[in-house]
């Protein structure tokens, strides 16, 4: 699998001192970020000027002027038809910048499905322009970088991105979930992460959560549209698409990686789910991210 890090980005004096890394955006600066490839770090992309097509997984977007987009790590993406004229700017950073703690805690309720909420957001102008004069702030602090401007920068950074996330939320149209719903979707979701490879049952992440599964999958339905046995197998899928696109692994290494008995299961499981085998999905993922 091709991952980005962002040590490797940053200049040697920089990754002492500072979690991100800031520049401007251009076709040039991108493309080594057309193939497929995943980050161990956050990117946010800011386009003032021209068009890109971006995959995030599998989700396709068309991205204008004024748009923010925002890659999680480990985050499957590429980018295509970049426009010779596009310019931006690029924040690369890691997570301790993210609001991951406040997301998960007082912000609970704007923490659903934050991950694909920001891949992508056309902002109105007004929004554009407040955006864009945070950017300008942490641009200038960060070319002439000392330990109290880092601060400052990593303080502007948060801002941004507490930004987005309200303006995401007030475009996504959606009804506020309940407090504690959302916090059992986002421990449903935690536990998933970490035990997706071995445990598929509903059963069992209804009883980690001391929950009924009637209950769980009431939640999930509400608040992502998928019942809980959806969801698990969502993030199943998603992990097969990675390592068939990205790994150099056989069918049946990815068959056993993935908790599955024998590759006739991870083969049987694919065809129910897309009505095709691994081998036609690596084909059509292989198609896709390189046309």
């Amino acid at each position: 699998m091709v991952t980005k890090h962002l040590k490797a980005i940053q200049h040697q004096a920089e990754r002492a001192i500072t979690p991100f890394h800031i520049f401007d955006l251009s076709a040039k600066e991108l493309a080594a970020y057309k193939e497929p490839h995943t980050k161990d770090h956050f990117c946010l992309m800011y386009i003032s000027q021209g068009q890109m097509k971006m995959q995030v997984e599998d989700r396709r977007y068309d991205v204008g002027e004024r748009s923010v987009c925002i890659i999680f790590p480990e985050q499957l993406s590429s980018k295509e038809l970049l426009s010779p004229h596009l310019s931006g700017k690029l924040i690369l950073f890691d997570e301790v910048l993210f609001c991951s703690d406040i997301l998960k805690n007082e912000l609970s309720i704007y923490n659903h499905n934050i991950s694909v909420k920001l891949n992508c957001i056309t902002l109105t102008e007004a929004e554009a322009q407040q955006i864009e004069m945070l950017l300008q702030h942490i641009e200038q602090l960060y070319a002439d970088l000392t330990s109290i401007k880092k601060e400052q920068a990593r303080f502007f950074i948060k801002i941004v991105l507490l930004k987005l996330v309200e303006f995401a939320h007030m475009h996504s149209d959606i009804t506020l979930p309940t407090n504690e719903n959302a916090k059992i979707y986002a421990r449903f979701l935690d536990l998933l992460e970490r035990n997706f490879k071995t445990e598929r049952a509903v059963a069992w992440y209804a009883a980690q959560l001391r929950i009924s599964t009637k209950k769980l999958n009431s939640i999930t339905k509400k608040l992502a549209g998928l019942t809980a046995i959806e969801t698990i197998h969502a993030r199943i899928m998603n992990e097969i698409k990675q390592l068939l696109l990205l790994s150099k692994y056989s069918h049946k290494e990815i068959a056993f990686e993935l908790g599955f008995n024998s590759p006739a299961a991870l083969n049987k499981f694919v065809r129910a789910k897309l009505d095709e085998t691994p081998t036609d999905l690596q084909n059509q993922l292989a198609q896709m991210y390189h046309t």
